[in-house]
């Protein structure tokens, strides 16, 4: 994780002895992690985030601005005055008080108090271990917002949506068909920005952003996904700060079709054990062949002993060197105040 500040994220279901469960599919350029877990709420991203270590909660000034972000009521907010400030603490201190003192708040309002203090705590957690993630490059799933400072949408994933739209009139398809073009003709601009990015171009950019996204065509259907489309521009122009982006989610995407294809052979595993071994083998597989190491050659290495194939880590840190996947954050802080603003959904 510390190989870039940015890391794609992605979920698919895995059907563990019986129960159905989420595989979540963490990655970058130089490794893809596996983690089967329960659910894909907010707090079981940050279970991935920290990698598995025990939920923390915290009660400080940023919790409280993510529980107003939430819509948690102020009179909700003042039953937490007695929890101690500025201090991490288990999972069962908040839910116990939560039991005593907030008997009148509702389910969802619970969740999205205890949401707000666990990622509280993740922002304000020790860099030293396992850095905290600046930005995700994902779709627009509301469990993804407000656990990173910023997040990066996947354009091939809003595209997605236009192709979904069903024109019965000949006229509309024709309207859907030039909009298209125009679409992917900007995402194929957004594409040659990175590798050239300049200030001029990513003003230029921004401003055809406007352009093309305020088109009227008359056909409501369409008017109301480009309108969508608007919506979302901060996350779908995170690019035009940080050249490094990759405009689309699709490594997370692929990652999580090598856990469907096995579904799809195997069904399921039958136990916990099981499910940690299909989540052990899909992460060693998928990062050696991001390594250009044969999977092969490296566990025979290990059960061997010869040890001439070098550790994942050390390739890993060795190409991030090469490739410098944040060189437009070298000036950002390891530490970043924390600040949420992708704020078009919060109720995960």
């Amino acid at each position: 994780m510390q190989s870039s500040p940015w890391q794609h994220i992605d979920t698919t279901s895995t059907r563990v002895d019986g129960t159905n469960q989420q595989c979540h599919v963490l990655c970058n350029p130089l490794y893809t992690v596996y983690t089967t877990l329960p659910q894909q709420d907010r707090l079981h991203v940050l279970d991935v985030l920290r990698g598995g270590a025990p939920r923390l909660f915290r009660l400080d000034a940023s919790a409280e601005r993510l529980m107003r972000l939430m819509d948690v009521p102020a009179r909700d907010q003042r039953k937490l005055v007695e929890l101690s400030r500025e201090q991490n603490v288990s999972e069962a201190v908040p839910e116990d008080y939560l039991t005593v003192h907030g008997q009148e708040i509702s389910t969802r309002r619970r969740k999205w108090i205890k949401d707000a203090l666990a990622i509280a705590a993740y922002h304000a957690q020790d860099n030293s271990h396992l850095p905290i993630v600046h930005t995700f490059v994902c779709d627009d799933a509301p469990q993804w917002t407000m656990l990173t400072e910023a997040v990066a949408l996947c354009w091939v994933h809003d595209g997605r949506h236009y192709k979904k739209l069903e024109p019965r009139l000949a006229y509309h398809r024709q309207l859907l068909e030039d909009f298209l073009k125009e679409y992917w003709a900007y995402y194929r601009e957004l594409l040659s920005y990175r590798e050239q990015p300049t200030p001029a171009e990513a003003e230029r950019l921004g401003t055809e952003f406007s352009r093309l996204f305020a088109t009227k065509t008359g056909y409501a259907a369409l008017d109301e996904r480009i309108h969508l489309t608007r919506e979302k521009r901060r996350g779908l122009l995170r690019v035009l700060e940080h050249p490094e982006l990759p405009l689309h989610n699709n490594p997370a995407e692929l990652g999580a079709c090598r856990r469907v294809r096995k579904r799809d052979v195997s069904f399921g595993p039958q136990s916990e054990r099981g499910s940690t071994a299909w989540d052990t083998f899909h992460t060693l597989v998928a990062t050696t062949q991001k390594l250009g190491v044969r999977f092969y050659d490296y566990v025979r290495d290990r059960i061997c002993q010869e040890v001439q194939i070098p550790s994942l880590a050390e390739l890993i840190t060795e190409r991030a060197r090469s490739l410098d996947l944040g060189a437009c954050w070298s000036d950002v802080p390891a530490r970043p105040s924390w600040k949420p603003i992708h704020v078009h959904c919060w109720h995960g």
